[in-house]
């Protein structure tokens, strides 16, 4: 990277005070007042809301990617720099004002060591799943989320399609492992992949990273724009909500029931699958998700991974059937095998 001819500006800084206001169910309502440039902006959140998502709000009217925020506020900084806490966790006071420090991103220059961080999977039990899904709270939070982000179609969605969402890092690319050109780290089969599954399905690509990430990504992997699909819209983190398991583990999610309520005339839970390597992101919608196995180590696994190929087989196979929903997609291997040997026999 060349050197910078002079020295970075500091850090904005941005003042937020607090009003509170009852909301449905006894959930508590949070109305910020974020000055930011000069100017003010309104942020709502809720006690049932985490810091993370406190983050994403404040991105959201700031540009301030939430990885690049620093909140200041008394006595609580510690706590503030932890995620997975709740608001409602937090002594916030209306007349006190929270401070934010951060750097607006609007060059970025994005490579294996600016890219994401990405957690591995932890082991969620399916009683814990179950009890996530159905929970009043998440429902709500979904809700909100559905009335705060809107999904911008990037084609039309296609009526009678089935609907595809797949996952970006460890899924389609090796975000991790080093290499002079991004192509050298996308998944074998990529575009003959989706090429293919296009006859089929309507595409949209959601990953827990910032849309400006999935962009960049998407445009230097050839899938935008690429003649023999299209794919039908970028979701980003801020599409994600929070939640938490019987064993207190707060993590972020990816509800697919955000594209059902605003997309309901096209899609809906029969018609919808999900690829991604972690099953916590399919945690709101389980009977939707398929646990692909993670591409890393392209430069060493790049001659042998064949598992976008045997998708391909398995989401043809199942393209004609009423109701994805109800197909165990844990034995996903078996039933394309299975269809192949009869494709051959007939």
């Amino acid at each position: 990277m060349e050197p910078s001819p002079s020295a970075p500006p500091p850090p904005a800084r941005t003042s937020v005070s607090t009003s509170m206001v009852p909301e449905e169910q006894g959930v508590e309502e949070m109305t910020l007042t974020v000055k930011w440039s000069g100017k003010e902006y309104i942020v709502r959140v809720c006690g049932d809301d985490t810091v993370g998502e406190l983050k994403r709000r404040i991105c959201e009217v700031t540009t301030v990617l939430p990885k690049r925020q620093k909140l200041l506020y008394p006595k609580l900084a510690s706590k503030l720099g932890d995620d997975s806490i709740l608001l409602s966790q937090l002594p916030l006071k209306p007349s006190v004002k929270m401070t934010m420090i951060g750097t607006v991103e609007d060059e970025i220059f994005v490579d294996q060591v600016d890219s994401p961080e990405i957690v591995d999977d932890f082991e969620l039990g399916q009683d814990e799943v179950v009890d996530i899904k159905d929970k009043d709270v998440n429902k709500m939070k979904l809700k909100r989320r559905v009335s705060q982000y809107k999904i911008k179609l990037l084609n039309p969605c296609r009526e009678g399609k089935k609907l595809l969402v797949l996952d970006i890092d460890y899924t389609l690319f090796d975000h991790k492992s080093p290499a002079e050109n991004p192509l050298e780290l996308m998944r074998p089969y990529l575009h003959e992949f989706l090429s293919a599954v296009y006859a089929e399905y309507d595409i949209m690509i959601w990953s827990a990273t910032s849309m400006k990430w999935v962009e960049l990504k998407m445009e230097q992997l050839g899938v935008l724009g690429n003649p023999n699909y299209r794919i039908t819209a970028l979701l980003d983190h801020l599409a994600m909500i929070s939640v938490q398991s019987d064993s207190l583990r707060t993590f972020d999610c990816k509800p697919l029931g955000l594209i059902w309520a605003q997309l309901p005339e096209f899609y809906n839970e029969k018609n919808t699958i999900m690829f991604d390597d972690l099953r916590r992101n399919f945690v709101m919608n389980p009977q939707n998700g398929l646990i692909i196995r993670p591409f890393r180590k392209a430069h060493l696994n790049r001659s042998s991974d064949q598992e976008l190929l045997k998708l391909t087989q398995y989401l043809l196979a199942i393209a004609e059937l009423p109701d994805l929903s109800s197909l165990d997609h844990r034995v996903w291997e078996l039933y394309a095998e299975a269809n192949t040997k009869k494709r051959r026999r007939s």
